[in-house]
């Protein structure tokens, strides 16, 4: 039987390089290439214009703005060796900025209030040596908001990153990300300077089919914002890794934490969210997560659908005209559609916990009742039986307590609590009394139970 990961259906393949040539044509880009992935293995890529040879998914593009995503990696990498908390002030790490009370957080998650751009001239087409200093990306005027009370999208808060990265390492961070992510994901084609074959970046004249060249500036200090240069091959490989982590560099409960809204984008700027240097929509029913960028010259997106398990970039030469985060979006959904991700087998548990298993089944939290499942190993979930409510997913921690995921709960502590005999007397969430009965009389009822019990209520 051939394998459902070795290749797409010929119909799947063609829309998806309708798709591409549309978005190409209409766009007016001088190149435009596109992979999709599933569960991590490329399974299509298309170029168009398609008799350019050059446009395969080894050819380098500049990404812009997807360099946030592997800066936000290093960071959370920091914090999970314990050399940082996300609720650090920035001058604990990396003092004298001038910004130092916001927090890595915030920064992460553009809520830091800083502006969005460095002071003139034009950062993305100047040299970074017109600001040599972190003072010179920041400028005078840092404070664009309060700090913590809106989304703002801020390049000059992700080079505060990469400076931040680079103080606590002792590195520079190109060699940190070579090092810590390229290496390790094994992302070959991704780099800070470009490595041929890469594309030539053109602006499109709006009125007219002629190109003008667009420059190529070493970003300097900005490069943590938006300088790497990649492949659709690399970036498909790294959708995989924000999708499931990899020990390597980064593990499934981090990756998930930074694929966590963070706060609500600003409005007018995408239909979505932000996490921890990721971008989070909701497009056609379905969560894709990942990122967007543009430099002048190049254009690019890249999105993963972790439900799907498919992921898909799209990267032009053009400084402007191109629409490739819908594009990805609809590389995403063309497959997600026509080819549904196949379940894995259902299977027994290897073995009986007799003490989990007495817990599952319905609990009430009043008169609302909800049903308690097991999930691999000893994590469990509560949800509503009837209508909406509040549901978690737990996840079980050494000392017999869980620890909510999602939803509602997320963060809070389930423990169950006995009785002297060792009898379940009912759940604790949070301080929500959850029985075996609605309103058992011996459960600990907050507020006690009436001693005549259920009634009828007589004319």
């Amino acid at each position: 039987m051939t394998s459902p990961l070795t290749a797409l259906l010929p119909a799947t393949e063609r829309a998806l390089l309708h798709r591409v040539a549309t978005a190409q044509s209409e766009g007016r880009a001088p190149s435009l290439v596109a992979g999709v992935a599933r569960e991590g293995r490329l399974v299509w890529s298309g170029a168009r214009p398609s008799a350019d040879e050059d446009r395969t998914v080894d050819t380098q593009y500049r990404i812009g703005s997807i360099t946030k995503t592997f800066t936000a990696v290093l960071v959370m990498r920091l914090r999970d060796e314990g050399l940082l908390d996300l609720g650090d002030p920035l001058e604990k790490h990396l003092p004298d900025t001038g910004v130092g009370e916001v927090t890595i957080a915030q920064l992460l998650g553009h809520t830091a209030g800083l502006s969005a751009e460095s002071p003139s001239p034009w950062w993305e087409r100047t040299s970074g040596a017109l600001r040599p200093e972190l003072a010179d990306v920041l400028g005078e005027r840092t404070r664009m908001h309060p700090v913590g009370r809106r989304h703002h999208y801020s390049n000059t808060g992700y080079t505060a990153l990469g400076a931040l990265v680079a103080a606590v390492r002792g590195d520079s961070w190109e060699n940190i990300l070579r090092n810590e992510i390229l290496r390790p994901l094994a992302l070959d084609r991704t780099s800070a300077d470009p490595h041929g074959p890469r594309a030539e970046g053109w602006a499109v004249h709006p009125w007219a089919d002629v190109l003008l060249p667009e420059p190529c500036e070493d970003l300097g200090l900005m490069g943590p914002a938006g300088r790497l240069w990649s492949t659709v091959g690399d970036l498909c490989r790294f959708a995989h890794f924000l999708a499931e982590g990899d020990d390597r560099v980064l593990g499934a409960a981090s990756v998930r934490e930074m694929r966590t809204p963070s706060a609500p984008a600003g409005a007018g700027e995408w239909d979505g969210a932000y996490g921890l240097g990721v971008q989070i929509v909701r497009n056609g029913g379905r969560t894709l997560v990942g990122h967007t960028g543009s430099l002048p010259g190049f254009v690019a997106g890249l999105w993963v659908s972790v439900e799907d398990g498919v992921a898909a970039a799209v990267l032009a030469n053009a400084t402007s005209g191109p629409l490739p985060s819908p594009t990805a979006a609809d590389l995403v959904r063309i497959v997600a559609e026509a080819e549904p991700r196949i379940p894995e087998p259902w299977q027994p548990r290897p073995e009986v916990d007799r003490e989990l298993l007495a817990l599952t089944g319905p609990w009430y939290w009043g008169t609302q009742s909800f049903g308690l499942k097991l999930l691999p190993g000893r994590d469990v979930e509560l949800q509503p039986l009837r209508g909406g409510g509040r549901g978690s997913r737990f996840v079980a921690g050494s000392d017999g307590t869980w620890t909510g995921q999602d939803g509602y709960f997320a963060g809070e502590t389930l423990t169950v609590v006995r009785r002297e005999d060792g009898s379940v007397r009912h759940l604790d969430l949070g301080s929500f009394v959850f029985t075996r009965e609605p309103y058992e009389p011996d459960a600990g009822v907050p507020g006690g139970v009436d001693s005549e019990g259920w009634r009828g209520l007589r004319p």
